[in-house]
């Protein structure tokens, strides 16, 4: 099946079955899991739980830009900058379960929400990210598919580490060194794909793409004219390059740890296999493992979420027994580690991809 990357306004991401090709066979592995998580309840929606949490996430925007104003010129706005940072990036966990229809049933009010969280609240492009996005499911960690394993400021194979040039060659033999300092960064990298995207020639397949332009606009020219109404230019400047810094890092810390060191298949594989040993979950201690479910959005059960897509966020927790037992029988290896070991294996992936760049140092 190809997948179609045309973005009609009503869009919204695929649920897992529309990743097939062509409708799950009764007996499949896939099908069979599935059975099991519907007869647990763990699709049906969870509509109470998003309305607490978009009236939780829209309390911290207001409380956050309360205090931003009311404190004004002082050197305490670099902790409301670090605290705007998590707010972003709950932004951005809030249009990601949009954007999986986890939230609303049709898909309009699904666009209209993820344009307003995505592009007029954190700066990116709702569409081109959905464009990315889909193609990243549809095919994880599959090399010449999945964009989030392009070659860039960083690579993942020895294959694209050879073919660097240039400044980037430099930065791809140090990658592992320097990757959290790239990460703060990522904030800014996404915006400025986003604007690329949405110009290129993939951008002309977004429909609505002029009124994303003029959303990210808005965002921007809003952004600056407050820092700079309501602070002199050097701590205008200050609170700029904290918050988006920390932003950059805050959503590298959700996205990375679980993909990142994890197999790169070449084969063909089903449905459930190509998921399931692509991904990695991370786990947290027994007082820790629900503050990272709410930092991380759910995303630290990437097994599960990657199976389920359009499976809302507080389910995704329930499902890990019956998927992780599941795969124990049909000999499925179930990847869960520490947040801390998942970054050293994604570290270990970029020195090992590196290491063609490094022997050439001698």
């Amino acid at each position: 099946m190809t997948i179609d990357t045309a973005l009609p306004d009503d869009t919204a991401l695929p649920d897992a079955t529309d990743l097939f090709d062509g409708p799950p066979r009764s007996g499949s592995d896939y099908a069979q899991l599935s059975r099991r998580i519907a007869a647990a309840g763990l699709l049906d929606r969870r509509p109470g739980y998003y309305v607490i949490r978009f009236l939780l996430v829209g309390a911290l925007i207001a409380g956050t830009i309360s205090t931003f104003v009311l404190l004004g010129d002082s050197p305490w706005q670099l902790l409301v900058a670090a605290a705007a940072a998590v707010v972003y990036g709950q932004v951005a966990l809030l249009a990601h379960d949009v954007a999986h229809r986890q939230v609303f049933r049709t898909r309009r009010p699904a666009v209209i929400t993820g344009r307003v969280l995505g592009n007029l609240g954190i700066g990116m492009s709702y569409g081109w990210w959905m464009d990315k996005h889909t193609r990243h499911h549809a095919n994880p960690n599959h090399e010449g598919l999945d964009p989030d394993v392009e070659a860039g400021a960083l690579v993942w194979t020895g294959e694209q580490a050879s073919a660097a040039r240039g400044l980037t060659r430099f930065v791809n033999r140090h990658q592992a060194l320097l990757f959290f300092p790239l990460l703060t960064l990522a904030g800014i990298d996404l915006r400025r794909s986003s604007v690329r995207g949405l110009l290129g020639e993939r951008g002309a397949m977004v429909r609505g793409r002029r009124l994303e332009l003029c959303l990210l606009a808005a965002h921007a020219v809003g952004y600056l004219t407050a820092l700079f109404l309501v602070l002199p230019p050097v701590l205008a400047i200050g609170f700029f390059v904290v918050h988006q810094a920390l932003f950059g890092v805050y959503l590298g810390s959700i996205f990375a740890p679980n993909h990142k060191g994890m197999a790169m298949p070449e084969e063909r594989l089903d449905f459930l296999r190509k998921q399931v040993i692509t991904s990695r979950n991370v786990r947290g201690g027994s007082r820790t493992d629900g503050l990272l479910h709410v930092a991380m959005g759910g995303l630290n059960h990437q097994i599960e979420h990657h199976l389920f897509p359009s499976m809302p966020t507080p389910n995704v927790r329930r499902a890990r027994p019956i998927v992780r037992s599941f795969c124990a029988e049909i000999g499925v290896p179930y990847h869960e580690t520490s947040l801390v070991r998942s970054w050293a294996e994604a570290l270990g992936q970029l020195r090992r991809a590196s290491a063609p760049l490094r022997a050439e140092r001698g």
